[in-house]
């Protein structure tokens, strides 16, 4: 474990803190608190992205409708990056510095969170992140509302391990060829092999954004499988190829009782208008699901319909996620009294929900939540009958363990500050 602390860091933070709430300076001084939505509304990411932009202008209107944020209406202010990345860091870029954004919710895959890192940190602006992904990062500037990989990918392969999800032996891990599957598996391969699984026992494949020919790789899948072991299939497969991934399988005459798939990045809105025939019975790793049935759910639910005005629209995880962020950075500011980037990031620390999963959301001082897992069951109507789920919330790790390079790290942003990643801290207030 690796702290920096520094006395003359902490004073700076301390009077950055008082003199914000003092002289409110930035998006306090104007007519409005603006709040910057980051999310594709085109290109092959936007049949999972342009809900979560729904979601962010449902929570702004909902609070608008309460008299706003510190006696402000809240503006939101949306852009498309087009599921283009480097397009994701401009697009950023432009929300801080020209539309003055007191915070972004925004991004999904992790390339374009990456993409937009270094813009956060160098203007020292807050980012909530909704989705799942890899960990192995730890920035002051973003807080991290999805699932690291402790809160799924490890559970689903334990349940898959396990008899009562079916007692795996054999393991195709397959993902869409940019960072999160990439990182993800490296450490499901990590973890496999902890547990006595042999090398030759894993097959990885990746394939590019938008694959749409599956025939050659779900032949080598059921080779695989033809070992006389029981095999399923760990999906890191993202936006749009996941539908002709499907089919396939289908086609060449896979079931769910053979070969089941267990997906990370397949929820209620990916399955929501397509043939769901061909998916009934596959897994998905979330730490919600719409069929959850509690009385925070159903507002939720009765919440989205009625500002959507459609009935049949569904609710997923990282709406979830998107909600549970939402609701924290407004607690937030209402505690620091101001949207100062650096008051509202440590009144973060602590905050609870009551999110639509049943359980109480908390955020911790390592930037991210305490999650519950459930796995679902795809039925015939793109809805998830739950298998299997966690007795309570589990805390994220930001470093995985299985990483021998990471499990010496730790990420810890209490005060005084604790550097996360190993990287001298780069704000003024710091200095």
């Amino acid at each position: 474990m690796i702290k920096f602390v520094r006395t003359l860091a902490v004073m700076g933070t301390v009077a950055a803190g008082l003199a914000a709430v003092a002289a409110p300076q930035g998006a306090r001084a104007q007519d409005t608190i603006k709040v910057g939505v980051l999310h594709s509304l085109s290109g092959t990411m936007a049949i999972s992205e342009t809900t979560l932009k729904d979601t962010v202008l449902m929570m702004v209107d909902d609070l608008n409708k309460k008299g706003g944020l510190l006696g402000k209406k809240v503006e939101p202010v949306v852009v498309d990056p087009a599921s283009n990345w480097p397009l994701f860091a401009e697009k950023a870029r432009e929300l801080i510095s020209k539309d003055k954004v007191s915070v972004v919710f925004g991004c999904w895959t992790s390339v374009s969170r990456k993409s937009v890192l270094p813009v956060f940190e160098e203007l020292n602006s807050l980012l909530f992140y909704p989705v799942q992904y890899e960990g192995e990062e730890s920035s002051n500037n973003v807080f991290y509302t999805g699932a690291a990989p402790n809160q799924q990918a490890i559970p689903a392969v334990e349940y898959l391990m396990s008899k009562e999800g079916g007692d795996v032996k054999r393991w195709v891990l397959a993902g869409t060829d940019y960072v999160y599957p990439r990182t993800t598996n490296k450490i499901l391969e990590a973890f496999l092999k902890s547990k006595g699984v042999k090398p030759e026992d894993i097959m990885i494949n990746y394939t590019p954004f938008g694959q749409s020919d599956w025939q050659t790789i779900v032949a080598d899948i059921k080779k695989f499988a033809s070992a006389g072991k029981k095999t399923a299939v760990v999906s890191t497969i993202n936006g749009d190829a996941n539908v002709p991934f499907y089919k396939e399988l289908a086609n060449q005459g896979i079931k769910a009782s053979d070969i089941p798939v267990v997906a990370f990045s397949v929820g209620e809105e990916e399955l929501a208008g397509i043939d769901t025939k061909n998916l009934v019975g596959h897994l998905a790793a979330w730490n919600y699901f719409e069929s959850v049935k509690n009385p925070v759910n159903d507002a939720f639910i009765k919440q989205w319909h009625a500002y959507i005005k459609n009935p049949k629209r569904v609710t997923n995880d990282p709406m979830e996620a998107t909600y549970i962020g939402f609701k924290m950075w407004t607690q937030a500011v209402l505690q620091a009294g101001t949207t100062n980037v650096d008051a509202v990031r440590q009144a973060m620390y602590g905050q609870k929900v009551k999110a639509p999963s049943g359980f109480t959301a908390v955020m911790n001082t390592n930037h991210h939540l305490s999650k519950p897992v459930y796995i679902g069951e795809i039925r015939p109507d793109g809805q998830f009958n739950i298998v299997w789920k966690t007795k309570g919330p589990i805390k994220a790790d930001a470093w995985s363990k299985y990483i021998p390079e990471s499990a010496k790290l730790t990420a810890d942003w209490t005060f005084p500050w604790v550097c996360g990643n190993c990287q001298k801290p780069k704000y003024a207030s710091y200095q």
